[in-house]
């Protein structure tokens, strides 16, 4: 029978009591001893384990800048010889003066009697990249609501990927009432399907206000998005929608329409990496298009990717001189 552990909630407490003041001591001796040990940070890389994992945890943390915790809470529970927790809380880092919000989710086993961490698995939902508005959870959904019905019969074929989505679209919508909002984006998903279509484009799926749509070329993507941009840019009525956009070009297999594979995943991950009324494509993207007239590449940065392995190197999109 599971129940409620005060006793390893209470080592919780010690635990991140000990990662607050650098006590590398305590920080090693809760941890298991045993080569199962792991630890799943945040930052691209922080996967540990085992010995090295004992050694280098403490010095890892103790290279944190000075923070408090706000608002913390666990829930610990057990199991025979096994014990997990999670915690949750906002922490609160003094010389930045940035809070930001962590959850932590522990296993424990129980060794010569006393319970030890053998895994140790931390998220922080604040995108990484908060300054450029990154919103993940919109194009999430987007991304599942195209993988409906999906079946492994269909065709695989080249094709650019561009995902669009509004920013702060929520607080907008809570701001102006459900009617004006309503019909604010229902006008926008017109203009993007208009824009779409006028360019050899194919609107996917639309979920909310984010879209997904596919090309049969990079410039037809391209000016597309440019399209959409100045779109945006002159629309006068209120209130005025800020957007963001990524491209990434690849093979997808189609299914009844809709389109599946890693360029999929990949296109809406560098949308949620761009910043407001910013369109952001993929170094692939850039480098399939050949001669890039009437176009400019700005702002190389290589940035991670949720759910894709290594660094990838996106560009902005600026129209460029057609001389």
């Amino acid at each position: 029978m599971i129940t409620a552990s005060p006793e390893i909630a209470a080592i919780v407490t010690r635990w991140n009591e000990a990662v607050r003041t650098c006590d590398r001591d305590t920080v090693e001796n809760l941890l298991s001893r045993d080569a199962a040990l792991r630890y799943v940070g945040t930052a691209s890389g922080e996967l540990w384990s085992g010995s090295v994992l004992r050694r280098g945890l403490p010095d890892h943390f103790a290279e944190v800048p000075d923070f408090s915790y706000r608002n913390q809470s666990t829930e610990a529970f057990e199991q025979g010889s096994t014990g997990w927790a999670f915690w949750h809380s906002d922490i609160h880092f003094h010389d930045t003066g940035v809070t930001s919000e962590y959850r932590i989710t522990f296993i424990f086993t129980l060794e010569t009697g006393a319970w030890k961490i053998v895994q140790i698995h931390l998220s922080n939902p604040t995108p990484n990249f908060e300054k450029l508005g990154i919103e993940h959870s919109a194009l999430d959904a987007l991304m599942a609501a195209a993988r409906d019905g999906f079946e492994t019969a269909g065709r695989e074929g080249l094709a650019s990927v561009m995902f669009t989505d509004v920013v702060d679209s929520s607080a907008l919508a809570d701001l102006v009432g459900d009617r004006l909002w309503t019909l604010k984006i229902n006008a926008h998903l017109d203009m993007v399907t208009h824009n779409v279509t006028r360019h050899g484009g194919t609107l996917v799926k639309s979920l909310g206000d984010g879209t997904m749509s596919t090309f049969p070329t990079v410039r037809a993507a391209l000016d597309a998005a440019l399209s959409l941009q100045q779109s945006c840019f002159s629309d006068s009525t209120e209130p005025a929608l800020q957007l963001r956009v990524g491209i990434h070009t690849g093979e997808v297999i189609e299914n009844k329409g809709d389109f599946f594979g890693t360029v999929v995943n990949k296109a809406a991950r560098i949308a949620a990496s761009a910043a407001p009324d910013e369109i952001r494509l993929s170094d692939a993207t850039r480098m399939l298009l050949g001669r890039s007239v009437g176009y400019a590449f700005a702002d190389p940065v290589d940035v991670p990717l949720k759910g894709l392995s290594g660094m990838h190197k996106t560009f902005r999109l600026e129209r460029g001189s057609e001389n």
